[in-house]
C-alpha cells in the first residue's frame, strides 16, 4: 500500500509536518502584531522597527537550530528521537506564549519554539529522503507531497489562530497553536515504528569520551547568551542582524567541515562546492519571500483594503493565500517533474528561474506604490507569484540536499540548506527597517532587480554545477 504513489511512511511525517506548520504559522501570523500593536488593542506596544527585528530574528533562529537538531541527530540521537523530542519543544513553546503574559512570554515561547522547529525541520526532511534511493525518480514528486502538507498546516494554521486573535484575544490563537502541535504528537507517535531503520540510526556516533566537554561547551554559550541579554549588551532592535553574523559564521565553519573531512570522497566533495552558489542563491531568494512575516504583514495591517462584504477580515488571514496557491500548485508541479522524469530542467536551472521570479514578484509592487487603499485581488496575485517562486526552489532545494549530501553528513547537509533560509529570512527582518509608504519604489524596484540579476548569474554557472554535481540533476 503506497501513498499517492510515495511510500507509506511519508503519510505519518506529512502528518506531523502538517501540524507543526499549523502551530508555527498560526503563531507567526499574529506575532508581528501582537508585538507592535498598543496595550489598549492587546499587544505589547513594541516600536514597529524593533519588532521586525524580532520577527526576522525569530524567524532566522528557526532554521538556525537546524544546525543543533541535525548535530544531535548525527552525533548523539539519530534524527527519529530528535524530531520527536523537538515536536515536543514546539509545544511547550507554544503552551509559553498563551499563558506567560508580556515580554516574558515572547522570549521563552519564541526560543523554545525555535529550538524545536529547526529541530524538527533538519530531521523531517532527512526521514524522508531515506524513504527513497539516490535515483528515485518519484523523489522530487514526493518532496512536493511533503511541501503539501506543509502548507495545509500553514493555511489552516493563520484562519483559525487570526480569528480566535480577534474574536478572543492574542493569548488564546497562541492555545489554538499549543492545541495543534498536541494533535501532531499523537498522531506521530502511533506511526513511530513504521519508519525505515535508518531514521534510528546515528550516522557519526560521537564517542563517549567527549560527551562531557561538549555539554560543558553548550552550557558555557547558553550562561554567556543569557548574561549578554540580561546585562542588555544583546538589544532587541540588533537580534536580526546577530542572527545574519551567526548564521553567515556557521555556514562557512560547515563548509569548512564538510569539505575537509576525510569521511568524504572526491565525487562528494564535488557535489558539496557545486551547492556554494545555490546556497547564496537560496539565501537571496528566502530574504525576499520571508517578508511576507514582515513587510507584507505591516502592508496588509496598514495599506491593505481587508473589507470583505462589510466584515474587515484578520490581518493574518492575508498569511494563508499563499499556502491556498502551494496546494492548489504543488500537486501541478510534482506531475510536471514526474512527467518530464529525466527530461526536467536540471535543479541549478530551477534555483535560477525561482530566484529570478522572486524578483519579478518584488517590481509587482510598484504599481500599487501611492494607491491609498491597495485591492486585496493585486496582493493575491502578487503572492502568487511569491508562490511559483517557492515551488521551483525550495521543495527542489530539500530534495537536492539529500541527494548532494556526503554519506557522513546527512542530516548536516540538509542543515545547511536551512541556514541559507536562516540567513534569508533574519535578513528579511533587518531590510524591513528600510521600507516605508513613501520609500516603496525604491525599496521594492532595488530588491527585485537584485533578485533577477542573481537569477542570471546563476542560469550562466548552470553548466558547471551540473558537472560538479557528478550526476545529480
Amino acid at each position: 500500500m503506497t501513498f499517492f504513489g510515495q511510500p507509506r511512511a511519508l503519510a505519518n511525517l506529512f502528518g506531523v509536518e502538517l501540524w507543526e506548520r499549523f502551530s508555527f504559522y498560526g503563531m507567526q501570523g499574529i506575532l508581528l502584531i501582537y508585538l507592535y500593536y498598543e496595550a489598549s488593542r492587546g499587544g505589547l506596544g513594541i516600536d514597529e522597527g524593533t519588532a521586525t527585528s524580532i520577527v526576522g530574528a525569530y524567524g532566522g533562529s528557526v532554521y538556525l537550530a537546524t544546525v543543533i537538531g541535525a548535530w544531535l541527530s548525527d552525533r548523539l540521537f539519530g534524527p527519529e528521537k530528535v524530531l520527536f523530542g523537538s515536536a515536543i519543544l514546539v509545544m511547550a513553546g507554544h503552551i509559553a506564549l498563551a499563558l506567560i503574559p508580556g515580554v516574558g512570554g515572547v522570549a521563552a515561547g519564541l526560543i523554545l519554539v525555535a529550538l524545536g522547529s529547526g529541530g524538527v525541520k533538519a530531521t523531517a526532511t532527512t526521514i524522508v529522503g531515506l524513504l527513497y534511493d539516490r535515483d528515485d525518480e518519484r523523489r522530487d514528486a514526493g518532496f512536493s507531497l511533503f511541501y503539501l502538507g506543509i502548507n495545509l498546516g500553514a493555511f489552516a494554521g493563520p484562519l483559525l489562530t487570526g480569528l480566535l486573535q480577534s474574536e478572543a484575544g492574542f493569548h488564546w490563537g497562541f492555545g489554538l497553536a499549543a492545541v495543534g502541535m498536541a494533535i501532531g504528537l499523537i498522531q506521530y507517535a502511533f506511526g513511530r515504528r513504521a519508519l525505515p531503520a535508518e531514521a534510528h540510526e546515528i550516522a557519526n556516533p560521537l564517542p563517549a569520551a567527549r560527551r562531557p566537554l561538549v555539554a560543558g561547551v553548550a552550557a558555557l554559550v547558553v550562561v554567556i547568551v543569557a548574561a549578554l541579554a540580561l546585562t542588555g549588551v544583546i538589544r532587541a532592535d540588533w537580534l536580526s542582524n546577530i542572527v545574519i553574523v551567526l548564521s553567515i559564521l556557521a555556514a562557512i565553519a560547515y563548509f569548512v567541515v564538510i569539505l575537509t573531512s576525510g569521511r568524504i570522497d572526491g565525487v562528494e566533495r564535488r557535489r558539496v562546492l557545486a551547492f556554494i552558489p545555490m546556497f547564496i542563491a537560496s539565501a537571496a531568494f528566502w530574504s525576499l519571500y520571508q517578508q511576507q512575516f514582515t513587510v507584507v504583514t505591516i502592508y496588509a495591517d496598514k495599506r491593505l483594503d481587508r473589507n470583505l462584504f462589510g466584515w474587515e477580515m484578520p490581518v493574518s488571514w492575508v498569511q494563508s493565500i499563499n499556502p491556498v496557491f502551494i496546494i492548489i500548485l504543488s500537486g501541478v508541479f510534482a506531475a510536471i517533474w514526474t512527467r518530464l522524469g529525466d527530461r526536467q530542467p536540471s535543479t541549478p536551472v530551477k534555483f535560477a528561474a525561482g530566484t529570478a521570479i522572486m524578483g519579478v514578484a518584488f517590481l509587482l509592487f510598484l504599481p500599487f506604490a501611492g494607491t491609498a487603499s491597495v485591492p486585496l485581488l493585486g496582493l493575491t496575485g502578487i503572492l502568487l507569484v511569491f508562490t511559483i517562486a517557492e515551488l521551483l526552489l525550495s521543495p527542489v532545494g530539500l530534495s537536492l540536499t539529500t541527494k548532494l549530501a556526503p554519506e557522513a553528513f546527512r542530516t548536516q547537509m540538509v542543515a545547511l540548506f536551512f541556514l541559507s533560509i536562516a540567513l534569508g529570512t533574519a535578513l528579511s527582518g533587518t531590510l524591513a527597517g528600510y521600507y516605508s509608504e513613501d520609500h516603496e519604489v525604491p525599496y521594492f524596484g532595488i530588491l527585485g532587480a537584485i533578485a533577477i540579476v542573481l537569477g542570471a548569474i546563476l542560469l550562466t554557472l548552470a553548466p558547471l554545477l551540473r558537472r560538479l554535481m557528478g550526476g545529480v540533476k
